[in-house]
């Protein structure tokens, strides 16, 4: 949740002054597999084989073995819903990749004012206006996706959800140790 402001050319980061009832930022906790699929308008199983074919990996806690949990960030849910939207206009799986490896990249933070484009056959990571504009004029980009859209629909499905905090032991060496206490 930041700002940008890019009239001197130099980013600056801008807090939330207020951030009552919007979910957590926080790199130190996540949400279930169940709540990242449901918030991504994903199936579990879409999940799962993503997180499986290093697509979009959880962030916050892998999966480590039976009983583990996956615990996944909001920037997580956030790239999760950009592929399911990729996805549903046509773009192959193998260029979503590569959008996703440029976004992971280009480790921008202020994601609210990038567009991802889009040919049909490729997509372009496109942080200005005038990218854009440039991309459209050559007769390239097709169609876009408002990142700073998505980001606000992730924060919406989210905010009924509870943030877990991963404990330093798995879930099942957790059920055991309660078990013999």
């Amino acid at each position: 949740m930041t700002a940008r402001d890019t009239s001197d050319g130099e980013p600056f980061v801008a807090e939330l002054l207020f951030t009552d009832g919007l979910p957590a930022m926080d790199d130190e906790v996540g949400y279930r597999g169940a709540v990242a699929a449901r918030a991504a308008g994903i199936t579990y199983r879409q999940l799962d084989y993503w997180a499986r074919t290093e697509l979009v990996e959880p962030t916050v806690r892998g999966a480590s073995g039976s009983g583990s949990q996956r615990l996944y960030g909001f920037r997580d849910i956030l790239v999760l819903k950009l592929v399911k939207r990729l996805l549903d206009t046509g773009i192959s799986l193998q260029q979503i990749r590569t959008a996703v490896e440029q976004l992971r990249a280009s480790g921008i933070r202020d994601l609210a004012g990038t567009t991802l484009m889009s040919d049909g056959a490729s997509v372009y990571l496109c942080t200005s206006n005038d990218e854009v504009i440039d991309l459209v004029s050559r007769g390239q980009g097709v169609f876009g996706i408002a990142v700073g859209k998505v980001l606000r629909e992730v924060e919406s499905e989210l905010v009924e959800f509870e943030v877990e905090k991963p404990s330093p032991m798995d879930e099942l060496a957790a059920r055991r140790a309660a078990r013999s206490a």
